[in-house]
């Protein structure tokens, strides 16, 4: 592995993932399918030797101070799916699902001359990791049977999502030398509790044509709160202030979520569908749709669509889709905060984090936030000749008012006189305001080649060209000086901080054999170039185009199947990030790269199917 500074090798990211699925009967026509998987995943580390220890007194040799990379992972998961039938052709149906997930990602190194360090606990300086406990729970059950001419769904579903962090192997620098290393910094969750009822049937309002109409409704319920970590996480303890380097209160990596975070808001909405699709000619097919909404917090929206298809012979058809769209604000984006203190000239303030609601953001002209809404068009052709398959589709979607968060806000009199009676040296809060266009075109050609002695073999070519480009900025008549909104990162970020093209051919090859069969995959995928914007442009990081192979051999002898493989093959990075963009060593490699920049990853896969 080569990065700006100098060479290492690197063997890490071991992965032990173990899966079982089984289906068994229930009651005399009923089914029941269990799945479970374990995954425990070691963490990857690609930063750059960091200079830093070098001005050390006494020095110290330059090394690797950071892991930037892939988070340390073990996860449980386990689904359960059933159904049955019932009297008059009805049938039961339901899932429940539970995963656990436990991660671990570090935070930026802290050298033993920190200012928040303490040498006798830390005498070579700390690495803060910030851990995560994720609970996720689903449920579901339904029924779906005839109900008079219509066929019909009624379904219930719940899910639950708990995020708790823990900050390990650090400290609270304002509480030496009585800090705990170890600290729980709160969290968050959210649920949903969704009903449906769908219905379908045959019409016959054009003749004998085949048309379908579609009815439903749908009504939800969220939630999201945010509960505190304990008081040693933020705690602004007694050593504080310029006598002692100005600490920063709270636990180092992740200060944790205060009272003062705290929240736990809900919000309805209610939701009608309807859908008519028919066959006007045996060649011309047309569907028209139309949803409308209403949220018990911002309000109603109405969006429809309507595609069309024409089938010129059985081999060539052209289609055609257009539609509104929107996307409501999540309550996440309406109440999440988080705020920490840090000392600015020796003072503390507040910097963090703030709901468009409340008094900091207003001060600011922050606005309730509203829907993202677009418009979207796409026009393709299908093309079909025994073996042969293609399809191209050109496509524009136009998206208003998106919901973004804003820079950190201060530091200019204008701004710092609106902050002042709040104490609050920065801050940033969700907005609506940034418009995108984007344009593109999909391609996919697929052809099956059967050679008998040789085998079966697949070829799949795909490809994809896009352009985004962001037409209007958000604006506050607060702040008319001195204050962006949404600067130059962010909007490079959308124009040129993902590929605007990328091409894939796969080839998949098997064979049947006297004792089972052999097969073998081999892909090449093509990234086009990225730009991680800077503050200026001297600076920004340019990701060249890349192409990484994936390979797969495969076996299988009776119900065993063995596969061996690499993702990467070649073992390919992405541009290391120059020394001037990356001053501390931390970030050895961009993190806009579009194929991560851990390098080779080498698998075996043994299967058993009963």
């Amino acid at each position: 592995m080569n990065t700006a500074r100098g060479s290492r090798t690197a063997s890490d990211g071991n992965t032990v993932t173990a899966s079982a699925w089984t289906g068994l009967p229930l009651g005399a026509d009923g089914f029941l399918t269990l799945t479970g998987e374990y995954r425990d995943r070691d963490p990857t580390s690609r930063g750059d030797f960091d200079p830093r220890v070098t001005t050390l007194t006494p020095p110290e040799p330059l090394r690797v101070t950071s892991r930037y990379g892939d988070p340390q992972v073990r996860d449980a998961t386990f689904y359960a799916n059933a159904g049955l039938p019932l009297a008059n052709d009805w049938e039961i149906y339901g899932w429940a699902g539970y995963q656990q997930r436990d991660g671990e990602s570090a935070a930026f190194p802290r050298l033993r001359n920190n200012v928040n360090n303490d040498p006798a606990i830390y005498p070579n300086g700390f690495l803060p990791i910030i851990a995560s406990d994720v609970r996720d729970i689903a449920l579901g059950v339904g029924t779906k049977g005839a109900f008079g001419a219509w066929a019909s769904d009624f379904s219930v579903v719940y899910g639950y999502d708990e995020l708790m962090y823990r900050t390990e192997h650090s400290i609270n620098g304002t509480l030496i030398p009585n800090s705990p290393t170890s600290f729980d910094s709160g969290g968050f969750d959210y649920d949903q509790l969704v009903a449906n009822i769908d219905l379908t049937r045959p019409v016959g309002w054009f003749g004998d044509r085949e048309t379908h109409l579609a009815l439903g409704l749908e009504a939800r319920r969220e939630t999201y709160s945010i509960t505190a970590g304990e008081l040693a996480s933020y705690q602004t303890g007694p050593r504080t202030g310029p006598a002692f380097g100005n600490p920063a209160p709270g636990a180092q990596g992740f200060p944790g979520f205060q009272p003062s975070n705290e929240v736990d808001e809900d919000r309805t909405n209610v939701a009608v569908y309807a859908e008519i699709e028919s066959q006007l000619t045996d060649q011309f097919l047309a569907s028209v749709a139309a949803r409308a909404e209403d949220y018990s917090d911002f309000g109603s929206q109405v969006t429809g669509k309507i595609s069309l298809r024409y089938d010129f012979n059985p081999s060539f058809a052209l289609r055609g889709t257009a539609s509104t769209g929107f996307r409501a604000p999540g309550l996440q984006q309406s109440f999440f905060t988080s705020t920490a203190t840090n000392f600015i000239g020796g003072v503390p303030f507040e910097v963090g984090t703030f709901p468009p609601s409340s008094p900091v953001a207003q001060a600011l002209g922050a606005k309730p936030l509203e829907p993202e809404e677009s418009e979207n068009f796409s026009v393709g052709a299908v093309f079909r000749r025994g073996a042969f398959e293609a399809t191209v589709d050109i496509y524009q979607i136009n998206i208003d008012d998106r919901i973004v968060l804003s820079e950190n806000l201060g530091g200019t009199p204008a701004i710092d006189a609106l902050l002042q009676p709040f104490g609050i040296g920065r801050a940033r809060f969700f907005i609506n305001g940034v418009n995108t266009e984007t344009q593109g075109i999909d391609a996919v050609v697929h052809y099956l080649l059967g050679t008998g002695a040789a085998g079966r073999w697949d070829f799949t070519l795909s490809a994809n060209w896009n352009s985004t480009d962001v037409t209007k900025l958000p604006a506050t008549n607060v702040i008319p000086q001195g204050g962006t909104l949404f600067g130059r990162i962010n909007v490079l970020t959308f124009e040129e901080g993902t590929p605007d093209n990328k091409q894939a051919l796969a080839v998949d090859w098997s064979l049947p054999t006297g004792f089972g069969s052999l097969g073998a995959t081999l892909k090449a995928t093509n990234y086009g170039e990225v730009t991680e914007p800077q503050p200026t442009a001297p600076l920004d990081v340019h990701l060249g185009a890349a192409t990484l192979v994936d390979l797969e051999l495969r076996s299988t002898v009776g119900g065993l199947t063995l596969a061996l493989g690499a993702d990467d093959l070649l073992d390919k990075y992405p541009t290391e990030t120059r020394p001037a963009a990356n001053t501390t060593g931390a970030l050895g490699f961009s993190r806009y790269s579009p194929f991560g920049f851990s390098g080779r990853f080498l698998y075996g896969r043994l299967g058993y199917r009963w």
